[in-house]
């Protein structure tokens, strides 16, 4: 079965099963004049999305430019392969991420702190770009898709401080990445993405503001995938992060440890969820737990709360 879905408005949804799960991960190829990849995924994603370009006719030497929302491995760990297969691709990311990409090591030793075993097979390995390659964006950005058509990029932190979404002058299509949390296409539920270190629920709250402002036709998640109800999800992602952040502030006032903090929001969150709930395939909350787990959205919390302190 292919893993490529066509979105209208020459953009095709890439799965790259991140880790062999499908419907996990999405790339999107934007195939207009000058080819656009956004969010290439992990390194172990690499040739999966590879063979889908291959199946869209964009050979190594087509693809203009690759394009991360931010730099967390399953959205830019297989940016150093992509850039390697696609020689004459540019590499564009926030100011904030850029040197990460050049050099990895730091990034890469952080993350085997943080996932130990589990690194190689979720994520791989970020290999290093050449600096020459990649442009930074700041506030905002221009990526040049031909035709008079763009990409608008707009710095967008709270889930992290190198995180941008991206406004497809054509279609109306806004790339969320993680700033709008995660969406579950089969039940149609948004839960928070509130990683540490960089997580702070006002930054993440004006992102999502800016992303209502945009007045964007349709929202492409990360993880995953379209939704037409962009007023409406982008409103149901702020209350989700009030949500948990409420519970995550009374648990650390009453000096509950990270495991009963975690306990009081899955209460907190009863029915809210229905891949959490009583009738769903655990399988499908397995995999969410896997990708966007309530520990480290809680310590995420729990950090940018102390910090705050």
């Amino acid at each position: 079965m292919s893993n490529v879905k066509p979105l209208g408005g020459d953009v095709y949804e890439i799965d790259t099963r991140m880790a062999g799960y499908a419907g996990i991960t999405a790339g999107y190829l934007i195939l207009s004049d000058r080819p656009c990849l956004v969010e290439p995924g992990t390194s172990g994603s690499a040739p999966t999305v590879q063979r889908a370009l291959t199946e869209l006719g964009v050979g190594a030497e087509d693809l203009a430019t690759v394009v991360v929302t931010h730099i967390h491995l399953d959205h830019a760990g297989g940016v150093g392969d992509i850039a390697r297969m696609y020689p004459r691709s540019e590499i564009v990311v926030h100011e904030k991420g850029a040197r990460h990409l050049a050099d990895p090591e730091r990034l890469m030793r952080s993350a085997r702190m943080v996932f130990g075993d589990l690194l190689e097979p979720l994520f791989g390995e970020l290999k290093p770009t050449d600096a020459a390659r990649i442009r930074a964006v700041e506030e905002t950005g221009e990526i040049d898709l031909g035709g008079g058509r763009r990409l608008h990029s707009h710095h967008s932190p709270g889930h992290a401080k190198h995180h941008v979404g991206l406004l497809d002058s054509l279609t109306g299509d806004l790339y969320v990445g993680d700033a709008a949390g995660i969406y579950i296409p089969k039940t149609a539920d948004v839960r928070p993405a509130t990683p540490p270190p960089d997580f702070d629920l006002d930054t993440a709250l004006a992102s999502l503001d800016k992303f209502q402002a945009l007045r964007a036709q349709r929202l492409l998640f990360a993880h995953y995938g379209p939704v037409d109800a962009v007023s409406d999800t982008l409103e149901r992602s702020a209350e989700e992060l009030r949500i948990w952040v409420d519970a995550v502030r009374d648990a650390r006032d009453q000096g509950l440890d990270l495991d009963h903090a975690v306990a009081a929001v899955q209460e907190r969150t009863l029915g809210r969820y229905k891949a959490y709930g009583p009738d769903a395939d655990p399988e499908l909350a397995e995999k969410y737990e896997m990708l966007n787990g309530a520990a480290s959205n809680v310590a995420g919390i729990i950090h940018s709360l102390d910090k705050h302190a």
